[in-house]
């Protein structure tokens, strides 16, 4: 009976060592598990705040913040999207000439010797202004030769002494207006008509401006097969010189978009195009938009920007260097 009751002590013994080893051992494993789920949430909450930080760095690396007085002293405007007529255009090439309806050829009313010259070339006259002098061949008596309107001698092209006779001695012309004259190739004849818009400018300068065709010669050129169209310009301000290579736009169709901004608006920031939306006062953010078609001064948005909503029209590069600079300086 002793014998038994030592067995069961000793089974029961042996049942609590196994005991003691195995149950930490499972109460760890427990714990490790649940640490485990633990570290794995924990690294899903970081993940989804540098998510968070990285979405709020990249906010802030598109965006800058200008006050109004330095916006404005850098020349910074700010346009609205909206509605705008787009033209399509064409390109003519010539050159600024006199206005043949302004240009005068003066001749001697009758052949003779030039007793005096009263004017220099390049000299401005007025209206019945003496020229010349000339003592007639036959009646031997003296003569003035006037001017027909007032203008600028272009040309004198006789002195005291000369014979006059059936050449022009003096060209006068008023150039207060000039004329653009343009060759019209024949692949373009057909979208080009009198009365359509052009943009004229200088090929030297970017003197520009704008005005109409007011005449398509009936004739083509034998040599180079163009045809002339000729657009008229106030001159008032004598910007425009004759024999000034020009560029002019021709404005053949139009078309009315929803959405459109300024030219001066677009920018490019890693390969992407952008326009600076104004947000509130101060706030200046790029963003991505998808362009359409245009002309010298407006382009199409079709995707990016709604109507209404407030654009740097000009000094678009201000912004554009002032968040690159930004950009440059969080990334160190």
């Amino acid at each position: 009976m002793n014998k038994k009751i030592a067995i069961n002590i000793l089974l029961i013994m042996t049942f609590m060592t196994v005991s003691i080893f195995i149950s930490p051992q499972i109460s760890f494993a427990k714990n490790d598990h649940e640490h485990g789920h633990d570290e794995s949430n924990h690294n899903e909450e970081e993940e989804k705040e540098d998510d968070h930080d990285n979405h709020e760095d990249n906010e802030e690396e598109s965006a800058t913040t200008i006050s109004e007085e330095s916006a404005k002293k850098a020349g910074i405007k700010i346009g609205q999207a909206k509605p705008q007529t787009i033209f399509e255009t064409t390109s003519l090439t010539g050159k600024i000439i006199l206005d043949q309806d302004r240009a005068y050829d003066i001749k001697a009313r009758f052949p003779g010797i030039v007793k005096d010259v009263k004017v220099k070339w390049g000299q401005k006259v007025k209206k019945g202004q003496i020229l010349a002098v000339i003592e007639s061949n036959d009646s031997l008596k003296l003569y003035s030769v006037k001017s027909p309107r007032s203008g600028i001698v272009l040309k004198r092209n006789t002195n005291i002494g000369n014979v006059a006779g059936d050449e022009s001695i003096f060209t006068i012309a008023n150039l207060s207006k000039v004329w653009a004259e343009f060759h019209v190739f024949p692949r373009d004849i057909h979208d080009i008509k009198e009365g359509q818009e052009v943009v004229v400018r200088t090929l030297e300068n970017g003197t520009k401006d704008q005005g109409k065709i007011s005449l398509i010669l009936p004739t083509a050129d034998s040599e180079s097969q163009t045809v002339i169209a000729i657009v008229s310009l106030a001159n008032k301000d004598s910007k425009w010189k004759p024999g000034m290579s020009v560029e002019g736009k021709v404005k053949i169709l139009k078309k009315q978009v929803p959405i459109a901004v300024n030219k001066k608006a677009i920018q490019r920031i890693e390969g992407e195009t952008v326009i600076f939306v104004k947000e509130g006062s101060d706030k200046y953010e790029a963003r991505h938009v998808k362009l359409g078609k245009g002309d010298d001064e407006y382009i199409e948005v079709i995707e990016g920007l709604n109507a209404g909503e407030e654009y740097v029209s000009h000094g678009s590069f201000i912004i554009k260097a002032d968040i690159l600079k930004s950009t440059a300086e969080h990334s160190h």
